[in-house]
């Protein structure tokens, strides 16, 4: 019997796992958190399957996305970054990724974790929604415009207001899966 998917995963078989497994559950932990953080940096502007094509190569150029060391990079690491192409050779997103991972730790530092940090702005809950189509779930809200401004604040890059509701759906803090969805009511229960 098949499943009945958010439209968006199509037929591709990474997007379809990614759909069954990871996107729009809730996600406290805080290497993955700053590993989607990142990823949805890099999709600024791209397609997320572009993105998901690639995360293995992002995974071995960052250090499997450990914020610690990349808060460390230097020049040298900086221009290796800019060689590799298994990634997106981005200069200012590859700058945003190391200041977001010495953001990160300063969030960490003041809130205890990031997640804590993240989750409080929906209470700690995701939020349920209930779109009938992809087409009325919007590209940002006026939560994640609060988000992206309190980030930027605090020294984070490529986290405009777009990029933070992707981060949000990502990680499960709202449910955009849409109601015909399977993993609608999964997701709602988790």
């Amino acid at each position: 019997m098949t499943k009945n998917r958010c439209s968006w995963c199509k037929n591709d078989p990474l997007y379809i796992v990614y759909h069954d497994t990871e996107w729009g559950s809730p996600l406290r932990d805080e290497d993955k958190l700053y590993e989607f953080l990142t990823l949805e940096t890099f999709q600024a502007g791209l397609s997320w399957i572009t993105i998901l094509r690639k995360r293995e190569n992002f995974r071995k150029a960052f250090d499997n996305f450990d914020y610690r060391k990349i808060a460390d990079y230097g020049e040298e690491k900086f221009n290796s970054l800019l060689q590799d192409a298994g990634i997106i050779r981005n200069k200012l997103k590859i700058k945003a990724t190391i200041s977001n991972a010495q953001a990160f730790l300063k969030i960490q530092e003041e809130f205890g974790s990031f997640s804590s940090y993240i989750w409080a702005f929906v209470h700690h809950k995701p939020i349920q929604n209930n779109w009938k189509k992809q087409s009325d779930v919007p590209a940002n809200t006026e939560l994640s415009n609060t988000i992206s401004k309190d980030l930027k604040k605090r020294g984070f890059k490529f986290v405009g207001a777009t990029v933070i509701y992707a981060h949000m759906q990502a990680t499960g803090m709202v449910n955009d899966h849409d109601v015909a969805c399977y993993r609608h009511q999964e997701v709602q229960e988790s």
